[in-house]
């Protein structure tokens, strides 16, 4: 009698459990080299089930060794282009062949090719795929009460996190490292127990890293070579809220339920993000809302009422297409991080969808600022209205985001007026942020200081300042120095050979100037200046030493600007959001705020640009000083 095995039920071990029974007792098993070549390329991959299946062959191999069966490989290996199809069919056809070929009888414990397999012809014994009865993990050991987080590792004691929201404690949980056969048959048992268990399915399987979900612990595995080690870290929520349970509860339900928000959930990690948007989650869903998730991995703990969205086809783009014709009232979007999940956020909520994104943000500001350059400027109170900043699992603070067309705060021209995103306490109704286009570039102006009063020296101030230098420096060789006296008035302090230069004929250059800033501008020389010298500014004749205090011995970082048709871009690594000086040769160019996308563009065609073309074409090194 003759047996051909399927990759499938060598994986699973049945073929050496059948012969163990004595069904196959003394017959021939006929491995094909296809079913090798499948196994030893998920081994490669660092895939589980290669390992299993290849442990089976050896097995057989023992049982071959006592005399209870005679083992064959047959077959020829599959190519390249055959196991690039394994996904269509090409490998399990072959399998089948072979079957064919040696009239033996097919063995799978796979109900689609068993049903080809008789469709053929063929003589098929189907086993069922083994199941058993999960109970816990033996990771479900290492957890009380107050564990959020269990991390183990080869050769490493096993470590949890423990405590309160806010208050965790990373800390030893044993007193022996695990070694590395112990860590596999925890890795393995997890996988196992995520096929088998109701609840229980792998989110992600990439070579080196595993994603599950068993039952409400989400587990990740990492091994070698993605990770220098076994490493199995599972995680499970400690805390389950009601909506009611938070400071502001009451306001905020109001306002998710007035109509379909857009509301950012930020906090650091572990400050009790997930947990308020599963709350809130809840409360939709209980106030006859629609609620989806959008989660990769999955693990929001929400009822069974409310269906969990994971990537569609590998790609959040997709599973938003999906859920647009779900037409769910609101969905909660977990770890809303990268650009595409910001752009599909944004998609969502443009098409009327209630969204509830979660951001990791250190500042209830910086959820905000993390749509900018993402999202047009002018649409982000339609994608965002509502701020939500969690700290230790309470809500620290909620921000109200409207648009209003004004005049920044202080600035005082009514020509200077603009769209301005108004970033309000939700609380009190006190305004906290203005962000807006500021000569060309976005900026966010605090409206007070650290301590929640008005800021003494306000960002208006700041950027204020730094146009101003950035202006006169256009026209000025020499060194400049800007005072702010108040809002509306400003002191430039510039060489005695570059007056008429700033000035202009008849004082039209200063008054153009003056008309773009909105603000008042006293031109005079350095001798005018009390500070002069005393506060460490350039000297008569010199080139170097902005307002921003840099100056040609300020160490830079060396950068390789890009001229386009329109702009010259240069390319900034860090900084981001910071004033820095541009220097060429070692000399003072002009001053600028580096873009969050790590860049400063200069349009050509201006006086700073043709400065810096110039540098370029000699070949002068370009630097980046921070300010």
């Amino acid at each position: 009698m003759n047996v051909v095995p399927d990759t499938s039920v060598v994986i699973d071990g049945r073929v050496s459990e059948t012969i163990e029974d004595g069904q196959f007792e003394g017959a021939t098993i006929s491995i094909p080299e296809a079913v090798v070549a499948e196994l030893e390329a998920q081994a490669n991959d660092g895939i589980e089930t290669g390992w299993d299946g290849l442990e089976e062959l050896k097995q057989l191999a023992t049982l071959a060794d006592d005399g209870l069966v005679d083992l064959e490989y047959v077959g020829e290996r599959p190519s390249a282009i055959e196991r690039g199809h394994a996904s269509e069919g090409e490998i399990d056809a072959l399998i089948r062949d072979i079957a064919e070929e040696l009239e033996a009888t097919f063995l799978t414990s796979d109900i689609v090719q068993a049903e080809v397999a008789k469709a053929k012809g063929l003589d098929v014994t189907h086993v069922s795929p083994e199941t058993r009865d999960v109970g816990t993990l033996t990771v479900e050991e290492y957890f009380d009460e107050t564990t959020m987080s269990v991390h183990l590792k080869t050769d490493t004691v096993p470590m949890a996190k423990r405590g309160e929201l806010g208050e965790m404690r990373y800390e030893e949980i044993a007193d022996e490292p695990l070694d590395e056969a112990t860590m596999d048959e925890y890795a393995r048992e997890i996988v196992d127990g995520a096929k088998e268990a109701p609840g229980g399915f792998i989110e992600l399987s990439e070579p080196g890293m595993k994603i599950v979900q068993f039952r409400e612990y989400r587990i990740a595995i990492g091994r070698p070579p993605f990770a220098d080690g076994i490493e199995i870290t599972a995680v499970r929520p400690i805390a389950q809220t009601d909506l009611e349970d938070y400071d502001h509860a009451d306001e905020l339900k109001d306002r998710l339920l007035e109509r379909q928000r857009g509301v950012l959930v930020s906090g650091s990690p572990g400050a009790g993000k997930s947990t308020l948007a599963q709350a809130v989650a809840r409360y939709l869903n209980g106030h006859e809302y629609a609620v989806k998730t959008m989660e990769k991995p999955r693990d929001l703990q929400v009822g069974p009422e409310i269906t969990q969205y994971t990537e569609l086809g590998g790609e959040m783009a997709k599973t938003a297409d999906a859920l647009l014709m779900v037409r769910p009232d609101y969905t909660i979007y977990d770890e809303v991080r990268k650009t595409d999940d910001f752009e599909v956020f944004a998609d969502m909520r443009l098409a009327g969808v209630g969204m509830i994104g979660v951001v990791h943000a250190t500042r209830p500001i910086d959820a905000l600022q993390r749509l900018i350059g993402r999202v047009e400027l002018g649409m982000i109170p339609q994608v965002v209205d509502t701020v939500v900043y969690v700290d230790a699992g309470e809500i620290a603070k909620v921000y109200d985001v409207k648009t209003e067309v004004k005049v920044p705060a202080g600035l005082t021209e009514e020509d200077l007026a603009r769209p301005v995103i108004l970033v309000t306490d939700f609380q009190t109704g006190e305004p906290e942020y203005e962000i807006y286009t500021f000569n060309r570039q976005v900026v966010t102006v605090p409206l007070v200081d650290e301590d929640g009063g008005p800021g003494s020296d306000s960002g208006v101030d700041r950027i204020a300042k730094q146009e101003i230098e950035r202006e006169i420096r256009s026209v000025a060789r020499g060194y400049v120095d800007v005072q702010l006296k108040s809002q509306d008035r400003a002191i430039v302090y510039v060489e005695e050979d570059d007056i008429s230069s700033v000035i202009g004929k008849g004082g039209g250059r200063i008054t153009d100037i003056e008309n773009r800033l909105g603000i008042d501008i006293d031109v005079r020389t350095h001798d005018e200046n009390p500070h002069y010298g005393a506060s460490g500014g350039g000297g008569a004749g010199t080139n170097g030493g902005g307002g921003g205090g840099g100056g040609s011995g300020q160490a830079g970082q060396m950068v390789t600007p890009e001229i386009t048709s329109r702009h010259i871009v240069v390319p900034v690594d860090g900084n981001h959001g910071e004033t820095v000086e541009i220097q060429a040769g070692g000399e003072y160019l002009f001053t600028a705020t580096v873009s969050r996308g790590g860049e400063i563009q200069v349009s050509r065609g201006s006086a700073i640009a043709d400065e810096l073309e110039a540098a370029i074409d000699r070949t002068e090194p370009i630097t980046v000083v921070p300010s």
